[in-house]
């Protein structure tokens, strides 16, 4: 018998697990790129060791400054309004509430919201670089003028 009185061919998976609800409220705000950027569930918060899950949220105007992962797929579903997602500065894909896309690992990408109301989306990234640091390389400037540019 196991700790929890549970012979261990029964025991379930999660009877060893670490189980951890994490509260976007209690997330901090990214605003360095643009936009509000929670990442919610990551290695850090619920030691994942497969990807991280996050919420942007888009006021009418702002954007992501353009960018790409290049070990990383990224999925973007719009949970509420619309946001423009413009690949490789030239194809543009318009999701409204409801919809969601993959962004191809290397692909550059921008996230703006054209639209009149807030914008809000769920992202999820993976597999995860090998370094946090080697994740995302910048390729526009910050919305406030910051940012070195990689290659």
């Amino acid at each position: 018998m196991s700790d929890t009185g549970v012979a261990p061919s029964e025991a379930s998976p999660t009877d060893k697990v670490l189980l951890t609800k994490v509260s976007l409220d209690e997330t901090p705000v990214n605003r360095r790129r643009g936009g509000e950027i929670r990442v919610l569930l990551s290695p850090r918060t619920t030691r994942t060791s497969s990807g991280f899950m996050g919420m942007l949220t888009l006021r009418p105007g702002e954007y992501v400054s353009e960018h790409y992962h290049p070990y990383s797929e990224e999925f973007l579903y719009v949970s509420r309004g619309t946001m423009v997602v413009r690949i490789d500065g030239e194809q543009e894909l318009e999701l409204a509430a409801g919809e969601g896309m993959v962004i191809p690992k290397n692909a550059r990408h921008r996230v703006m919201n054209r639209g009149d109301g807030e914008a809000f989306a769920v992202f999820h990234m993976c597999p995860l670089a090998p370094r946090p640091e080697l994740g995302h390389v910048d390729t526009e400037p910050y919305p406030d003028g910051s940012a070195e540019v990689g290659p």
